[in-house]
C-alpha cells in the first residue's frame, strides 16, 4: 500500500501538540493593522487549540504528525 500524502497546506499552519492535540494561529495579523488597537493585535499573537469538531479533518490531513 503506499504511503499517505500530508496535505502540505495543512503541515504549515498546524503543529502538534506534546498531548496530541492541534494549535494554530490566529487570523487578521496580516495587513490593515493600523485601524486595529494594539491590545487587539497583542492578543492575536497567541496561539488557539483547534476545537474537536475540526480535528477529525486534521488528522487525515496530517497523518504522520
Amino acid at each position: 500500500m503506499p504511503k499517505m500524502k500530508t496535505n502540505r497546506g495543512a503541515a504549515k499552519r498546524f503543529k502538534r501538540t506534546a498531548s496530541g492535540k492541534f494549535k494554530r494561529s490566529q487570523s487578521h495579523l496580516n495587513h490593515i493593522l493600523t485601524k486595529k488597537s494594539t491590545k487587539r493585535k497583542r492578543h492575536l499573537r497567541h496561539q488557539e487549540i483547534v476545537k474537536p469538531a475540526d480535528e477529525k479533518a486534521l488528522r487525515r490531513m496530517m497523518p504522520y504528525s
